[in-house]
């Protein structure tokens, strides 16, 4: 059995390099739309991280590796995530709907002992899959002007995290992130009274390594079962690769599926390659519960601002951040005669001021999200193992100056196997 889930890692990772996301047309600028965001759990409370150590033995914690004091178990999680855009503009009283689905987190954790935890993770973290067509006729000439943006890819990350429990109350973390893909943007121009069609394509190849820093305190009052948490991290060391192809041309399409360019001719082509990626990363949090029953926290996430090619120009992101706030509730795990008093019930919200402004307007986000963990028949306080589903409902954009506004549901689904694996029992 342990050998189908490790295999299973495998080929499921595979999968994940290969799948197709969903997007919102805001994708369209710089790396596309982030999809990391950790695991079920995490995004299931807003989002919260940063001081959250978890009460259970099997959950790793990802975002902040220092906060994996009470990690005990080789823990398996798959997840998968379906997204629900629903997208709506003033501009000719436009609307529109996107669906996805896609394996969303792989990951692997275990204790390499009593103070030392590791694990391993595979997610997408951003993606671009867009076509987006504007067309305007002049009512003199009766010449139809015919603009389209496409962009497809996926960036991917690959983590491995150690945590370290320095004593009682403290523990440090690193994470090193490996963020490797293709990113593909078309812009097309054609007029219809031309054969030709003019293009600009934006082919990115990326490689880029950087580090995530974390550290947390923990107080318990032993008398109350009250606990108070304060965390934070920073993420930085830009290592980055990142080629980017421009290519001006024109051309016309020899199949009606308009796959095939003809007659291509080149008016411009260059090369550059980009070194600040990844921005600086940092965020803090502080939380408050009682052990196994109850936890809230807020945390204050901050991206700093970058510069990144876009169509042979310069694209100034902003500073941005992220304010979430969220839990969990327990009701009583020891009630075995209802099962709904050991479910853990999850819940969050979050606001988050985008690093796009695009005709004089910021795109931000807000949202609400919840979720539950259905304990397996067999688990327990100490082996948490079971059914995670999460559900986040939220909005981006806005409809000022012909803007597009995004509303969104998206679902979660996953599986946490946790279990004493991987070990070998000795005998005197």
């Amino acid at each position: 059995m342990k050998k189908i889930f490790v295999l299973s890692l495998i080929s499921v990772g595979y999968f994940l390099n290969a799948q197709n996301l969903s997007n919102s047309p805001y994708a369209t600028y710089g790396i596309g739309d982030i999809k990391y965001d950790n695991t079920i759990e995490t995004s299931s409370m807003g989002g919260i991280s940063t001081a959250f150590i978890s009460d259970f033995t099997s959950n790793f914690n990802f975002a902040n590796p220092a906060n994996n004091a009470n990690f005990e178990l080789t823990s398996i999680k798959l997840e998968a995530t379906n997204e629900n855009n629903y997208f709506k503009t003033d501009y000719n009283n436009t609307k529109s709907t996107k669906h996805s689905t896609y394996l969303s987190n792989i990951s692997l954790a275990f204790p390499l002992s009593p103070k030392l935890k590791m694990g391993l993770s595979y997610q997408p973290y951003s993606s671009k899959s867009y076509e987006i067509v504007h067309t305007d006729t002049d009512v003199e000439t009766g010449v139809t002007v015919a603009n389209r943006f496409k962009g497809s890819g996926t960036l991917n990350t690959a983590q491995i995290a150690l945590g370290y429990k320095v004593n009682d109350k403290f523990a440090v973390g690193v994470r090193a992130n490996y963020y490797f893909g293709n990113l593909y943007d078309l812009n097309e121009l054609a007029y219809s009274n031309a054969e030709l069609i003019n293009g600009y394509e934006t082919k990115n190849s990326i490689k880029n390594f950087n580090f995530t820093l974390g550290a947390s305190y923990q107080n318990l009052n032993t008398s109350t079962d009250r606990k108070l948490t304060i965390g934070a991290t920073t993420t930085f060391g830009n290592t980055s690769n990142m080629t980017t192809d421009y290519l001006n041309s024109t051309y016309y399409y020899s199949d009606a599926g308009q796959t095939t360019k003809a007659n291509e001719s080149p008016i411009e082509r260059k090369s550059i390659s980009s070194k600040n990626l990844m921005p600086l990363q940092a965020s803090v949090g502080v939380g408050y519960g009682e052990e196994n029953k109850w936890f809230l926290s807020v945390q204050g996430d901050y991206k700093k601002g970058e510069s990144i090619a876009y169509f042979g120009q310069s694209l100034d992101l902003q500073d941005s951040y992220r304010i979430s706030a969220g839990g969990w509730y327990l009701p009583n795990y020891n009630n075995f005669r209802s099962y709904f008093s050991r479910i853990v019930y999850r819940y969050g919200a979050f606001y988050e001021k985008g690093n796009l402004q695009i005709a004089g307007q910021n795109i931000n986000k807000f949202g609400v999200s919840g979720g539950v963990l259905l304990p397996f028949k067999n688990s327990s306080i100490t082996r948490m193992s079971g059914l995670e589903l999460g559900i986040e409902v939220g909005k981006r954009g806005t409809l000022k100056n012909n803007l597009i506004n995004q509303n969104y549901i998206n679902l979660k689904v996953g599986f946490n196997f946790a279990d004493k694996w991987f070990r070998k029992t000795l005998y005197n």
